[in-house]
């Protein structure tokens, strides 16, 4: 059964509570009398029962919770390893609804059960996430397509989740116990509350198919329009390797999803002032040789040229001219950091520097998991005297996604590049050659687009 009302959320988070109380005195009871070899053991087991019981309660309930679930999965790296082995699977294979529940949802949008509207249709899904799920149908032009079903209910399951702040303060601290709890809230309710029309979300992808149309080795899906409304959503359908796939791959494979992904997320900002701010492990698809499908475009900020000029100008001023006072300036004027006389500019770019380390000097580097955790750690970091000075405008929100995201799953492919080089063609102000066999074929594909492409 899954709660959407308020306060049966607030009952099934409190009945998952338990049952890992229950698991977790049971481990301790048995724990007791064991031999100091075997405890160990107990400890262990008990830890990755309680984790299977957090998956499993999460994936049924859908929304907001579930999604938590999705984000700490891949995140951060101070979650207990059992807890994030449990909570992988929400990241592509949630527990789908009823096969009747997903036509249903699809006869009142669309006016026609899927049997009257499709040549073919699949009622088992392709994939299941936190706020619809997937299945593989052919439509009447024989087309195999992807149709994305809102669950019932996911609406008002996210209002009640994030209306009900004992439930996450509860569930937060569970699941995120190196984080802070209102930022995450606060990140959940713009994240979920973008990704629940599917009309904004055909929007954004109708635009950035259009931009990449033709492109090499980046591909976005076809939006079908007279099959999608703001709870069904109809594209091509699209095929490829998972990302767990992907994380077998050899090196050089890796390097090269790993470019690819890094492309996409800075030539949006950079080049179209939109960054698709959903980098998660379940929106993609990889072929080899760098090919990657990106899905799912729920959430997509498009800034106005002031907030790219002011994205610019950091960069310029740190990376590009090792201004540290121009840089620190900068960070004042836009409301990022608060002007103290106590902190040196020394201390504030070995804070803010951070984040620009990829890009700081040329030359090959590795995204390594302690990079990618030191990164999660100082966006919510409380305890660095510069932390304490800082304010997040909303300008910036949604981009602390790539520091949260992008970066993880980059550290996940142990990709390797001269990510300088790379940043540097997508710069606008340095608009560098080409720097890799990507980047060439990428210039090739842009010198045929009317402007020179996006």
């Amino acid at each position: 059964m899954r709660r959407t009302g308020r306060a049966g959320r607030s009952v099934a988070t409190a009945g998952m509570a338990g049952r890992l109380g229950a698991t977790r005195v049971t481990g301790a009871l048995r724990g007791a009398v064991a031999s100091p070899g075997r405890r160990a053991e107990i400890r262990a087991e008990t830890e990755r029962h309680a984790a299977e019981q957090v998956a499993a309660s999460l994936g049924n309930m859908k929304g907001a919770l579930m999604k938590l679930g999705q984000i700490a999965s891949f995140l951060d790296d101070g979650l207990p390893e059992p807890y994030r082995v449990a909570l992988a699977q929400l990241q592509a294979d949630a527990p789908p609804m009823d096969p009747e529940l997903a036509e249903a949802v699809v006869a009142g949008e669309l006016g026609a059960p899927p049997a009257a509207l499709f040549r073919e249709w699949d009622p088992v899904p392709l994939a299941a996430a936190s706020i619809g799920q997937v299945h593989r149908a052919v439509d009447g032009d024989g087309r195999a397509v992807a149709v994305k079903v809102q669950y019932p209910g996911v609406a008002d399951a996210i209002a009640a989740d994030l209306a009900n702040t004992e439930l996450l303060a509860r569930m937060l601290p569970m699941l995120f116990p190196s984080l802070d709890a209102k930022v995450l809230a606060t990140e959940l309710r713009d994240r979920l509350s973008e990704e629940l029309d599917y009309v904004h979300e055909a929007a954004n992808q109708r635009r950035f198919a259009e931009v990449y149309r033709g492109h090499p080795f980046i591909h976005i899906p076809a939006v079908v329009d007279e099959l999608s409304t703001r709870r069904v959503l109809t594209t091509e359908l699209a095929t490829g390797a998972r990302f767990s796939e992907v994380e077998r791959w050899s090196p050089e494979e890796r390097d090269l999803a790993g470019e690819t992904l890094f492309r996409f997320v800075f030539r949006g900002i950079n080049r179209m002032g939109m960054f698709n701010g959903d980098p998660h492990p379940g929106n993609y698809l990889f072929r080899p040789g760098g090919e990657v499908t990106f899905l799912d475009f729920g959430l997509v900020k498009e800034f106005v040229p002031s907030e790219i000029a002011v994205f610019h100008e950091m960069i310029r001023t740190l990376v590009l001219n090792g201004d540290a006072e121009g840089y620190r300036r900068t960070l004042e004027e836009v409301g990022l950091l608060r002007s103290d006389p106590t902190l040196g500019t020394d201390e504030v770019v070995g804070y803010f520097g951070h984040f620009y380390d990829l890009v700081r000097e040329r030359g090959p580097r590795t995204v390594e998991h302690e990079y990618a955790s030191e990164t999660v750690r100082r966006v919510f970091s409380s305890k660095s005297p510069v932390a304490k000075a800082v304010d997040l405008p909303a300008m910036f929100v949604i981009v602390q996604r790539i520091n949260l995201g992008l970066y993880a799953l980059l550290a996940r492919l142990g990709a390797t590049a001269d990510w300088r080089g790379i940043a540097e063609e997508l710069w606008p102000m340095v608009d560098g050659p080409p720097s890799t066999p990507l980047g060439r074929a990428e210039a090739e594909w842009l010198a045929t687009r009317p402007g020179g492409g996006a």
